[in-house]
């Protein structure tokens, strides 16, 4: 029973982390591998997939939120927005490659919404920038672990 707790918080602060809340899910995620009582594979695939689902959080919410832009309760400021959507401009849709960053990453799938960016592309990409970060991580812990 304990498993499934370890790994709804990991999907929890995964998804939370992705989304425009400040949280941090590398450190569940190397405190679990530390761990070592859940194999590597599920909790990346864990990991990844709330991480992602965040992600479409934000996308989706690019999708419709826009006509808000300007009031006080708006979760970005509209010169942040502006540099995300110049930023997207310039690099288009590879820039979500960088979803993983902090502070720039969450914006970024944000706008990816705004404009528009087909939600197939939109998934695959994230996905491979997502899952590829957290298998670094995994990789460095398990590696220095030893």
């Amino acid at each position: 029973m304990l498993d499934i707790y370890a790994y709804l918080g990991l999907f929890t602060s995964a998804f939370g982390a992705a989304t425009l809340l400040p949280l941090q899910s590398e450190a569940v995620l190397v405190a679990l591998l530390l761990g070592g009582a859940q194999p590597v594979w599920l909790l990346l695939l864990v990991a990844s997939g709330g991480n992602v689902l965040g992600s479409l959080v934000n996308w989706w919410l690019g999708r419709y939120i826009e006509r808000f832009r300007g009031r006080r309760w708006f979760p970005v400021s509209d010169q942040r927005l502006q540099q995300a959507q110049s930023w997207y401009g310039r690099y288009g849709r590879w820039s979500l490659l960088l979803s993983w960053l902090p502070v720039v990453g969450d914006p970024l799938t944000l706008v990816a919404g705004i404009m528009r960016e087909p939600l197939w592309r939109f998934v695959l990409i994230v996905t491979l920038a997502k899952t590829t970060r957290y298998a670094v991580l995994a990789a460095l812990t398990l590696g220095l672990s030893r």
